[in-house]
């Protein structure tokens, strides 16, 4: 069973989609769950795209629970860059957000943690397009290739450590925010109508990533560390 009795979750891009989903259901399974998001009304506001916002957020954290034994790296950006139009802001906004941010929150609570001599566990919501990426992605692409990269190393160097690092690759999900984005780009009902074509007639839910996360912060997933899963419908480059 999947248990989060006692424990305390820092989870950033908290307000909406992936993240707000990831915390209802850590707080379900018993966890005391600090939300952070760029808007407010999070337990605490930041602002990723900034340098100093990892470390500050780890700070206040601790401050507010007297300590933290995991972290969801839900936040990020999926700013449409490609290598046509691509230009330096664009590319050095998603790259901070999407990569440095989530380093340097896994540096300090991996910091915490040995200060503590404590065990502790990190899930990184990555994507399919870490494994190439349409092209309309490609910086979007590369952040959450290099973010697996970063899970993987995580796991390797700190499995003696009893601090777990795991990854979920998320494809198609319906959100707000991908329903927001897709209406504006194609019309009403357009989402509904490719989501019919799946193979389960449907888009991948918020709420079955977030199962997985509660899952790969507990102890029922012990020992898995490293493991990056792709949780979509189809094998990306397969024929449909």
């Amino acid at each position: 069973m999947s248990d989060l009795t006692g424990k305390v979750i820092l989870v950033t891009g908290a307000a909406q989609g992936i993240g707000a989903a990831a915390a209802l259901a850590c707080e379900r399974a018993g966890a005391q769950v600090i939300r952070t998001d760029r808007t407010p009304g999070a337990d605490i506001v930041a602002d990723l795209s900034d340098a100093d916002a990892p470390e500050d957020l780890i700070a206040q954290a601790v401050a507010r629970a007297g300590r933290l034994d995991g972290l969801v790296n839900a936040a990020g950006l999926t700013t449409r860059a490609s290598f046509t139009d691509a230009d330096v802001a664009r590319f050095d906004e998603l790259i901070a957000v999407n990569l440095r941010a989530p380093f340097f929150l896994m540096s300090g609570l991996i910091r915490h943690l040995l200060g503590r001599g404590a065990g502790g566990a990190i899930v990184n919501i990555q994507s399919m397009n870490a494994h190439c990426g349409i092209a309309e992605l490609a910086v979007y692409a590369a952040t959450k290739g290099g973010l697996q990269t970063l899970t993987k190393n995580a796991a390797q160097h700190h499995m003696a450590d009893r601090i777990r690092v795991n990854g979920i690759n998320l494809g198609w999900v319906a959100t707000e925010s991908e329903r927001a984005l897709r209406d504006a780009e194609n019309g009403e009902g357009w989402i509904e109508a490719q989501a019919a074509q799946q193979p389960l007639g449907r888009l991948v839910s918020a709420e079955e990533c977030a199962a997985q996360v509660v899952w790969m912060l507990s102890d029922a997933s012990v020992p898995m560390s490293g493991c990056c899963m792709d949780l979509e419908q189809w094998v990306a480059g397969a024929a449909p």
